[in-house]
């Protein structure tokens, strides 16, 4: 449990034990079978990292960067990940909010509502988020002692096997070009803060920023988390959007100067998720024949999203910006490359003064003449 002063705002341990509980079971397989799922995905990972090298040409050859694991979880291990995430990227938030909990009118009812109530909470909104998270490159990972990350203090890769398994029977595609096709895409952001060691801090500062200038009751931050768990639990009609007009969990903390750093985190985050999708494009019809297929139908179901429960929840959570952040990234990285080229556009690793401005991923010439002007 976080703990501030003797008192904790979000009971850790709770959520993790209730989100593993609570999450929907995986798709059906035998022992046999997902020891095969496990190999295979483990030896894609191998093979995506050479691809994804030798595609983006990012790391110079005869270096080495940071090494760092590459894990197979399911459900139940990816809710731990990224609570012990959660709690180190979270902690400057809940402190500050911890003192307004102290001297402010709603600390009595804060602590009527206690942590266990928050921790539950959090653990319904997991249990909803680890059924849907195909892999993702954990930036700010601690060590934990079932969970190791790099040396350096942070760094793992998690393909999550039964997500997997469950995309692409859903899809109906061939499994074994599915697994690598998204191993390319997961291994591509590995690549990416391995070959550009300022990358983490950056965004890590940008965040520990944002987290600074909040300046939120947090009464309303709980009401918010209130209700999505409502949502997940069917206590809140859907399509009910409520006077903050369906705005995410982000949104409704912002002051205006969170409203620059979140622009600045926002093209960052089209950056590296463009960047992943163009290289899995590129990589993909030499490595994955069935890759068109592929696609063709994940693109669909992307679009479709699921039942307007689970589209509620997408907005509340801020999932439906993720998405755009796929769309507009990959534009920018497809233009700026048949412009100038893969090395050309690999200057934007040089330093966060070569990252694109949110204004810049929408309009990729800005970007090209401000770097190579």
């Amino acid at each position: 449990m976080t703990r501030i002063g003797g008192a904790g705002m979000v009971d850790w341990n709770l959520a993790v034990a209730t989100a593993t509980r609570l999450v929907r079971p995986g798709p059906e397989v035998s022992r046999e079978e997902a020891r095969e799922v496990v190999a295979e995905l483990r030896r894609h990972a191998k093979a995506a990292e050479e691809h994804v090298r030798a595609f983006t040409r990012m790391i110079p050859e005869g270096t080495e960067p940071e090494d760092t694991p590459v894990l197979v979880v399911d459900r139940a291990g990816w809710i731990r990940a990224n609570v012990a995430g959660f709690r180190e990227l979270l902690r400057p938030l809940l402190e500050k909010m911890e003192e307004r909990r102290a001297g402010g009118t709603g600390g009595a009812v804060l602590g009527a509502v206690g942590s266990k109530v928050t921790g539950v909470e959090v653990g319904m909104l997991l249990s909803f988020l680890a059924s849907r998270v195909l892999g993702q490159y954990e930036t700010f990972a601690p060590a934990t002692r079932d969970l190791p990350a790099s040396a350096e203090g942070g760094g793992r890769l998690l393909l999550v096997a039964p997500n997997i398994v469950h995309v692409e029977r859903e899809l109906e595609v061939d499994p074994h070009d599915f697994r690598l096709w998204v191993a390319l895409h997961e291994e591509t952001h590995r690549t990416q803060f391995t070959a550009v060691p300022w990358l983490r801090d950056h965004l890590q500062g940008e965040i520990q920023s944002f987290l600074d200038e909040t300046d939120v009751d947090p009464m309303t931050v709980l009401e918010r988390l209130r209700e999505a768990a409502q949502s997940l639990s069917g206590g809140r009609p859907e399509g009910e959007d409520g006077e903050d007009g369906g705005r995410s969990l982000v949104e409704i903390v912002q002051t205006p100067a969170q409203r620059e750093i979140l622009g600045r985190l926002t093209a960052v985050m089209s950056l590296l998720e463009g960047h992943a999708d163009y290289v899995m494009d590129g990589v993909g019809p030499e490595v994955v024949s069935s890759v068109g297929e592929i696609r063709e139908k994940f693109q669909q179901r992307r679009a479709r999203g699921a039942s307007r429960l689970d589209q509620a929840l997408r907005k509340l959570l801020g999932l439906d910006a993720k998405l755009r952040q796929y769309r507009d990234g990959e534009r920018f990285v497809r233009a700026v490359v048949d412009e100038v080229g893969m090395d050309g556009f690999n200057r934007v690793w040089t330093s966060p003064n070569t990252l694109p401005t949110k204004a810049e991923i929408a309009a990729p010439e800005d970007w090209i003449a401000r770097v190579h002007r």
